[in-house]
């Protein structure tokens, strides 16, 4: 019956519901990635270049999307950038998650000089910008695609620490866990089994959210030269391929048009689908809604 209400939701939802299907279709592309394009190499992420010449070269037969500047199948790049995407952006949601977890639960669970020490470093963090301070980072240990997955990791935690921090001060107040400490249960258990569980729904829903934030972030640093290496399956890594040739030429200003629009639009349509299921998640996964 629980499970009934939240897919009528979802239906009756208009925005949750295409939010929904495009990032159905991308999961789709993704899981087939290996049969829509088939691998060419020993490396899935690497793209098949057609030939070396500079120019990019029209949609054809042979390249159904086109070719960026130095020949690189944008069909191959966009279909195997839609994995790239979902493993960057998963990945790093996760491993930043659990870390935002860990420091702003023991924060607001501990207190003392405890949370002090931890509020301040993530206070740190949030005193440079996010992108300043991932391009730094990734900078300093180099362009590739591993050590850009650690900065955003970085300057994603302390969101999540912080936010986790204040629902723990909050649920830990509350009579089932003065219950719960009443009756002797330890502080493992009572922060496991009881606090934990009835604090965490916000930031698993804002976590969601950001797996598109966090994908646009590393694109980002792909096209300034921080991310993956030249020739990557990634959506980031062909926009920069594209930025030769967005003005065209003087006599057909939108003869390279499929440079740009074709990773761009993938690009959009997978940061537009995250927040637009933004209403159902917090619909699922917040019981305080129901």
């Amino acid at each position: 019956m629980y499970d009934k209400k939240i897919f009528k939701k979802i239906l009756n939802n208009k925005n949750s519901l295409a939010g929904l299907l495009i990032l159905l279709f991308f999961i789709f592309v993704a899981l087939l990635a290996p049969i829509l394009a088939p691998v060419k190499g020993n490396d899935a992420y690497k793209m098949p270049q057609a030939g070396y010449a500079v120019e990019p070269q029209a949609p054809s037969h042979a390249n159904i999307l086109g070719t960026t500047e130095n020949q690189y199948d944008l069909y191959y790049g966009v279909v195997w950038g839609t994995r790239m995407a979902f493993k960057v952006g998963i990945t790093v949601v996760f491993l930043a998650l659990i870390i935002g977890i860990l420091i702003g639960g023991a924060a607001g669970f501990l207190g003392g000089w405890i949370d002090e020490v931890l509020m301040r470093l993530t206070d740190v963090v949030f005193a440079v910008p996010s992108m300043v301070l991932a391009m730094v980072i990734a900078a300093m240990l180099g362009p590739d695609l591993k050590n850009m997955m650690i900065a955003l990791t970085v300057v994603a935690w302390p969101s999540y620490a912080r936010l986790i921090r204040g629902d723990v001060l909050s649920v830990k107040e509350r009579n089932f866990v003065v219950a719960a400490r009443a009756l002797g249960a330890g502080r493992r258990r009572i922060f496991f089994r009881h606090i934990l569980p009835n604090a965490i729904y916000p930031v698993i829903i804002v976590a969601s959210l950001d797996i598109g934030y966090i994908v646009l972030t590393a694109s980002s640093l792909s096209f300034l030269g921080l991310g993956s290496q030249l020739g990557t399956a990634d959506w980031g890594q062909l926009v920069a391929l594209s930025r030769n040739w967005i003005l065209g030429t003087h006599a057909d200003p939108f003869v390279y048009w499929y440079t740009i629009v074709v990773p761009g639009t993938a690009l959009l349509l997978f940061v537009l689908a995250w927040n637009m299921l933004g209403d159902a998640f917090r619909d699922i996964l917040d019981p305080r809604q129901h």
